[in-house]
């Protein structure tokens, strides 16, 4: 008896750790101190000294249940762009700097080329958001996951100054929300959306008009990254007074959190075309406007409320990103929440 007969390949996971490599490369910054297979990442902090209070910023994510899609598919190449997706668009929206990120995977066997597409996913995120993978680790459970099964989660650190940050507590009645569009359903939902379509190769692989693509693709498509956007904001010289990302809870959970007690959000729903899977999902799944409100990003990834006097300079600053954004609504006084109009 040896450890490849109880169910742990070793052989498998240097392989894959190998077939990764040039992926993870690409995520490289100057900061990076060492190479990949160390017991630890190792990341210079030199740069924060010339800010004048630097603050860790810290997200912890995975796809949830986004990932039985990918295993329907058979499509693992962009599954890693939602978990970066997940840690560090919350980082950004605190108004820091995602520095780098790990990512944790549990799988029933290791099949070496599955583990480096989903790395290489992982490693585009990274890119994306300018963020450095300098580690991770792929567990085999056998016994405990299905061979062909795997989770798939992370965490990011970033950093921001301090005067930087984005706290909302500046948060006034007549600023002006403005909402960055989203490519999809990110990765929040799918349990419900397993539920409401059927989950298998036939339904998936189906073309839709309406969506202009299989409800597969549709569904699959990664969680944007709003890290280069709001970093645009800012270089703009725009102060963003709040931010929320858009996560599960929809809107009803996640704008409130940028707000201080007696102000309220106040969406205009028709300021935006909500996007067709979730006209979809509302339509097949009989699922009640304010619900589908409460659970998906319907269209919007991210909120920003800001100045009126900002809005063009913040607009045009999202279009250089290129990122949709729409005026979705302004801060009103009142009891804390959302009100959708």
């Amino acid at each position: 008896m040896d450890y490849k007969n109880a169910g742990v390949d070793i052989e498998a996971g240097y392989k894959s750790v190998e077939l990764m490599k040039e992926s993870v490369k690409r995520t490289m910054r100057e900061e990076v101190l060492g190479g990949l297979g160390g017991f630890s990442g190792a990341f210079s902090l030199a740069k924060i000294k010339n800010m004048e209070e630097p603050v860790l910023l810290s997200g912890t994510d995975g796809c949830g249940t986004k990932v039985k899609l990918a295993f329907i598919m058979d499509k693992h190449d962009t599954i890693g762009i939602d978990a970066v997706a997940m840690c560090v668009n919350d980082i950004a929206c605190a108004g820091g700097e995602p520095l780098f990120f790990l990512d944790y995977i549990a799988c029933g066997k290791n099949y070496p080329e599955k583990i480096a597409s989903i790395v290489s996913g992982v490693a585009e995120g990274c890119v994306q958001s300018d963020c450095a993978l300098i580690g991770g680790e792929t567990a085999e459970h056998p016994g405990l996951m299905p061979e062909n099964d795997y989770d798939l989660a992370g965490f990011a650190v970033g950093v921001a100054d301090k005067k930087d940050m984005i706290t909302g507590e500046h948060i006034k009645a007549g600023d002006t929300l403005i909402g960055i569009a989203s490519t999809g359903v990110h990765s929040n939902g799918f349990s419900l959306v397993r539920k409401v379509f059927k989950m298998d190769k036939e339904t998936l692989n189906t073309y839709h008009e309406e969506l202009g693509k299989t409800l597969g693709e549709a569904l699959l498509a990664p969680t944007r990254i709003y890290v280069k956007a709001l970093r645009s904001v800012k270089e703009a010289g725009v102060t963003i007074k709040g931010c929320s990302h858009i996560t599960g809870g929809g809107f009803y959970e996640n704008i409130p959190r940028m707000l201080q007690d007696g102000v309220k959000a106040v969406v205009k729903k028709d300021s935006y075309e909500v996007p067709a899977i979730f006209r979809m999902l509302a339509r097949e799944g009989q699922i009640e406007e304010q619900m589908m409100y409460n659970t998906f990003n319907m269209g919007i990834g991210m909120v920003l409320a800001v100045d009126p006097a900002d809005v063009e300079k913040t607009l045009a600053a999202l279009e250089k990103t290129g990122d949709k954004a729409y005026v979705i609504g302004e801060i009103a006084d009142g009891e804390k929440g959302v009100e959708l109009c």
